[in-house]
């Protein structure tokens, strides 16, 4: 799974996250102070305790570029999966050194490299506020009930980290607004790398090999945190364990799963499978298209466009994977059966009433606002410099309590930091994506659409995305500092045409979000109460919520499955990299894995599976043994596992991971770092 995604700017969905009944072994993205210790002791006669708990939640770190990591030295050294650093080194790529494509050791911390708009956080509490927001709602409905919402959640995050250099707080949805909780974390903006494998060592088998397994990928990294320009000091840590994994032992995956719908309405799976997935698997498909064509022009065009495209693939697979799994007569009749069986327990419950009609009727609604919200949002690194300009400064004149959710006290840190890093900026590429954008928004939305004459005026595509991107300064990022410090005069006096765009189109998107807090997202959070009332009051209180990017803990087995009548092994070894190898990319071996075959102990495992329920997010979450050390980092699942948006299949869902050994062999024979092995060591 890779962390770095096109910015499609689509609506999102929502989540009424309830699961249909009490989840069956394995399943699960349990919150820590949830766990279901018992669930877990009587499925392998063991559980943590709550130091084992608590030591691994202190260890586990989010990235703010999507992905999931741990601090595995004492020394804030961060474990993580190759592609979740891709863009760090892409950003410090140039003509000259490629980064991503040779790998980096850095000989010392010095040389360690600083990743634009990184930030590695870990969460020190975990607090209950349902009560406050549930009280700040009352009874209104529609706007006035998310803007209820959003100040309340403003200001209890404003409260929990007055000091917002080193805390971040951040109130989260569970189960569909059955749940509020304040998660706090203690923040480190400063994140370099200090380790990567060459890329074709992580990416072997490229996009075919994808969601697949056997598989025989190098998916792993090594960041540093820092603080006042030293390492930080990280006394809980994860113990580096080197070692194979055994069949069937129990494993844990730490991480931040990005989100599930495992118990959305039939209304919105239907609205996927028959508008969402379909618009955005047709027109990712021209992306990638276009994209090929453009970086065949040149080597420099396929250096600079290869992060982007690996993003597009991913993301395009997966689109795809859940295309297929909606389509699935069986699975999706398991779904509704579920829904069926909720309906038939609540029936008769005149509190719950019925929210089913209610969100059916806001899935109604939002039909008609759905490609106005998607394709008012043009697609270019220059153009979402310019709307967060222009947003953070027409933001930051409202109370804290008013503000669009990102542009809170608690939000802007992260916001400045990304928008003021330096990184590069390619002018063909920005070009690309733009014009695809708009060109995807006139013909999803029709040439005499207000909204097309807005994006487009009289220019076309092509004409439009040149003009701005050309005649743009924010590039640099000197221009965006003073934009950002200028605050709203700075943006209104400035002639940047980007700038003037993004003001432009600012207020329709206004209207459009307010347009969907009155009939969608609104309803939506009633219909998420009304729906947790139920579930609670039909299985108990012991579930787990779909996921939403904060810490969750997953517990399983390593074990192979059953694919078409063939077993399917635990592990591939490092030796079977050779037999599989063609020569011909994706298949072609990575230079220094090639010149060191000789020496690489063909014997090591190199990468395992688990029946550990993970989902987008995870990338980079530690694999944890029984003794609560680290064997292993996922970096993705197999095909079967793309339908675990909406559901797991513990029969066919596996976790894949990169194994501690294989890193460790990397870390002494091929890709040399003496010092990180002693760090790791504990010497």
């Amino acid at each position: 799974m890779t962390s770095r995604t096109i910015l499609l700017a689509a609506a999102s969905l929502g989540s009424l996250s309830l699961a249909a009944a009490p989840a069956s072994a394995d399943e699960g993205m349990w919150t820590f102070d949830g766990f279901p210790a018992e669930q877990v002791r009587e499925a392998y006669g063991w559980a943590p305790d709550a130091a084992w708990l608590e030591k691994v939640q202190n260890s586990a770190v989010r990235l703010t570029g999507g992905c999931s990591a741990s601090f595995v030295s004492p020394d804030g050294l961060i474990l993580t999966n190759h592609h979740c650093v891709a863009s760090c080194l892409f950003d410090n790529s140039n003509d000259e050194t490629d980064y991503l494509l040779n790998g980096y050791v850095a000989d010392r911390r010095e040389r360690e490299l600083k990743c634009p708009g990184q930030q590695a956080e870990v969460v020190t509490m975990i607090t209950d506020v349902t009560d406050d927001v549930t009280g700040a709602i009352g009874t209104l409905t529609g706007e006035a009930l998310t803007k209820a919402r959003d100040a309340k959640i403003a200001e209890l995050e404003s409260a929990g980290c007055p000091d917002t250099e080193t805390t971040r707080c951040q109130v989260v949805t569970l189960f569909g607004g059955g749940q509020y909780k304040l998660y706090t974390y203690r923040k480190y903006s400063d994140v370099r790398l200090a380790w990567a494998p060459e890329d074709r060592a992580a990416t072997f088998g490229g996009d075919p090999d994808n969601f697949n397994f056997p598989r025989y990928s190098l998916d792993a990294s090594f960041l540093r945190a820092y603080e006042n320009g030293e390492p930080v000091s990280t006394p809980e840590h994860l113990t580096w364990n080197p070692r194979a994994p055994e069949e069937g032992e129990i494993t844990f995956v730490v991480g931040n799963p990005g989100s599930t719908a495992r118990l959305w309405t039939e209304s919105q799976r239907a609205f996927e499978r028959e508008v969402r997935l379909p618009v955005t698997v047709a027109t990712m498909s021209e992306l990638r298209g276009r994209l090929i064509r453009a970086m065949d022009e040149s080597p420099q065009k396929a250096r600079e466009g290869g992060d982007l495209l690996s993003g597009v693939e991913n993301s395009l697979k997966v689109y795809i994977g859940r295309t297929g799994a909606l389509g699935d007569p069986a699975f999706t009749a398991t779904l509704a059966e579920a829904e069926a069986d909720l309906k038939a327990r609540s029936a008769n419950d005149a509190a719950i009433g019925d929210p089913w009609a209610a969100v059916d009727q806001a899935l109604a609604n939002y039909r008609a606002l759905y490609f106005p919200l998607r394709f008012t949002q043009p697609s270019s690194d220059l153009y979402s410099y310019a709307r967060t300009l222009v947003f953070a400064a027409q933001e930051r004149a409202k109370p804290n309590a008013e503000r669009l959710p990102g542009f809170t006290d608690s939000a802007l840190p992260l916001t400045e930091k990304q928008v003021l890093d330096e990184r590069p900026v390619y002018p063909w590429l920005d070009k690309l994506t733009m014009e695809w954008s708009l060109s995807k928004a006139r013909e999803y939305l029709g040439v005499d659409d207000p909204d097309s004459q807005l994006l487009l005026g009289k220019e076309s595509p092509e004409q439009r995305a040149e003009r701005l991107i050309d005649g743009s300064k924010l590039a640099d990022p000197a221009v965006r500092k003073a934009l950002w410090d200028g605050g709203m005069a700075a943006i209104e006096a400035s002639d940047d045409p980007m700038i003037q765009y993004a003001l432009a189109l600012a207020p329709r998107q206004r209207e459009l979000e307010q347009l969907a807090d009155e009939q969608y997202s609104g309803p939506l959070a009633v219909a998420g109460a009304k729906l947790a009332d139920a579930r609670f009051a039909a299985y108990g209180d012991t579930l787990y919520p779909d996921a939403t990017f904060t810490l969750r803990i997953s517990y399983g087995a390593v074990k192979g499955w059953t694919q078409r009548g063939n077993e399917v092994p635990i592990h591939t070894t490092m030796g079977g990299t050779f037999d599989r190898a063609t020569g011909n990319a994706p298949f072609d071996l990575a230079p220094a894995f090639a010149a060191k075959q000789a020496q690489i102990d063909a014997n090591t495992t190199y990468d395992f599976v688990t029946t550990n329920d993970i989902i987008g997010g995870n990338s980079g979450s530690p694999v944890i043994d029984r003794a609560g050390t680290v064997i292993g980092a996922a970096f993705d699942g197999n095909i079967h596992s793309l339908g675990g948006n909406y559901g797991y299949d513990g029969t066919m869902n596996r976790t894949v991971a990169v194994s501690t050994a294989a890193v460790q062999e990397a870390l002494e024979t091929i890709y040399p770092a003496p010092a990180l092995v002693a760090e790791l060591g504990g010497e």
